[in-house]
């Protein structure tokens, strides 16, 4: 079985979006052919609600999902459909744009606020699709307890178990998974498959021959495989694990907006302007 080896060490950059909340873009529009399907990650980690209390408000979304998985921490959010709640510690909200859809997210101050936004591409024969929600609590979130280790499946299957989600135009796989100081974890997947993670806490190994030490907020994208592995260092490991087929389409993006041709770019923000953009 051919292991996955390290193809890319990133850190991100530090930038604030919205109306001035902080965050770490792990990765983006340079990072878009590598990554495909997943167009974007942001990360944020802070004690501090001056970086992040200032929120998102009120912007459009096409073409794309967003899935926001909060670790610790208060999101309040709602939407032009009359959505409308929160997200809360070890929530997930997977939100499809689709067509359109006008929405906010407003983080509440916390002792912690720990979290990924992340943001997945929609197929050119789905991206005009309806607007949706699934809001995923924590308790939905089938949790999975093996030596060392600690596997919480958001969305796809892991072990023949069903994740809380499983996507309804590119089937993900999106882990949450803790390993002890010293245990290892492997995963076995589809050789042509895109896969990266996230770390989020703590440090590890991530290919069996270099033993590069990885540490904490930083995303590893890995070469084609069969077999993902991870090793914890010696203060223990937390990672986000994403994973999906690519679909190799064009991708025209503009803010908020992602399409396929610079055509549907330009009819997107025309529609915004003149109030017809949500279907």
């Amino acid at each position: 079985m051919r292991i996955r080896t390290i193809r890319k060490i990133i850190t991100g950059t530090t930038q604030y979006d919205g109306a001035g909340v902080k965050l770490v873009r792990v990765i983006g529009h340079d990072d878009v052919k590598e990554f495909d399907p997943f167009l974007m990650l942001d990360a944020f980690d802070s004690h501090d609600p001056a970086d992040y209390i200032k929120g998102f408000p009120f912007h459009p979304h096409r073409g794309i999902e967003t899935v926001t998985y909060l670790i610790q921490g208060d999101i309040e959010h709602k939407d032009s459909l009359g959505n409308k709640g929160s997200i809360l510690d070890g929530c997930c909200q997977w939100m499809t744009a689709g067509s359109g859809i006008m929405h906010q997210e407003m983080p509440k101050a916390a002792v912690r606020m720990l979290g990924v936004q992340l943001w997945l591409n929609l197929p050119r024969s789905d991206k005009m699709t309806h607007p949706q929600y699934r809001d995923i609590s924590s308790e939905m979130i089938p949790k999975i307890q093996e030596e060392g280790c600690t596997i919480r499946i958001i969305s796809g299957h892991y072990q023949q178990i069903s994740g809380a989600f499983q996507g309804d135009y590119v089937k993900a796989l999106f882990l949450d998974v803790s390993i002890n100081a010293g245990f290892q974890w492997r995963l076995e997947s589809d050789q042509n498959a895109t896969l990266f993670i996230y770390i989020v806490e703590g440090a590890g190994y991530f290919d069996t021959e270099a033993q590069t030490l990885i540490d904490q907020r930083k995303a590893v994208l890995m070469n084609k495989g069969e077999e993902f592995f991870a090793q914890a260092a010696d203060k223990g490991l937390r990672f986000l694990l994403f994973s999906g087929q690519p679909i190799e389409e064009p991708i025209a993006w503009g803010g908020p907006i992602v399409m396929n041709t610079h055509q549907e770019l330009q009819q997107a923000f025309k529609e915004i302007e003149n109030g017809t953009f949500i279907k």
